[in-house]
């Protein structure tokens, strides 16, 4: 994967995690409180630092906000949002846990069944990517 993917849309400006773990067999996923706004559920993202592939924002951002290592599986959308006259592109991937941590920013976080964390995510976009996260999950754990 590299950074500047011009087919994925323009040169992202912010980056970050759909992120999942199996317990018992069933996937949970990843919220984290917002800065600003702790009682609001989001994904953990970030700004793309200089020098810095989306990807590794990626992974980066999901640590620093969650104290989760984990690792890219693939890319799952690009969106476009505008936060307070800043507009934002987005690449988000889907990331699978590898070891948990505590988040370096204090951050909240819950790791959710499907259909708890779609309805927890305080955002239509946050639900709407984590739908298509639920899809991937599920279509890669079918028996073939």
């Amino acid at each position: 994967m590299t950074g500047a993917d011009e087919s994925l849309g323009p040169r992202p400006t912010h980056a970050g995690g759909v992120v999942y773990r199996r317990r018992d067999g069933v996937p949970e996923f990843l919220l984290v409180t917002a800065r600003k706004r702790p009682q609001d559920w989001l994904l953990p993202k970030g700004h793309v630092e200089k020098d810095e592939t989306p990807e590794e924002t990626a992974i980066r951002e999901v640590e620093e906000e969650a104290g989760v290592v984990a690792v890219i599986e693939r890319f799952l959308e690009q969106v476009v949002l505008d936060l307070a006259g800043d507009r934002q592109h987005i690449r988000f991937y889907l990331m699978r846990a590898l070891r948990e941590g505590a988040s370096r920013e204090g951050r909240g976080i819950a790791w959710l069944p499907a259909e708890s964390a779609i309805r927890k995510a305080s955002f239509p976009q946050p639900r709407e990517l984590l739908r298509a996260a639920v899809a991937a999950v599920t279509e890669r754990a079918r028996p073939r």
